[in-house]
């Protein structure tokens, strides 16, 4: 049972992974990945609102970085090894 949870969390982590890359390089209009964009955004962005609430971007200079997926990430690392 926890290997199943681990795997799910595993997806889950790529998930993330692959919704930042796409933040830094989004698609054109009109190309298929802003399907992919707009479903990785509904997974994921339901645990990303409310740490978004409790933790502010922080400002570096004219810009803002957003540290919620850092902060997912981490305690996915953390939660899929211990699984593991």
């Amino acid at each position: 049972m926890f290997h199943l949870i681990g795997i799910i969390l595993e997806f889950y982590l790529i998930a993330f992974l692959v919704r930042i890359g796409l933040s830094w390089f989004p698609p054109p209009r009109g190309n298929f990945m802003i399907g992919v964009n707009r479903f990785l955004f509904t997974i994921t962005e339901p645990v990303l609102a409310p740490l978004r609430a409790i933790l502010p971007p922080v400002q570096l200079g004219g810009m803002a970085i957003d540290l919620s997926p850092t902060v997912v990430i981490l305690l996915l690392f953390v939660i899929v090894a211990y699984l593991g």
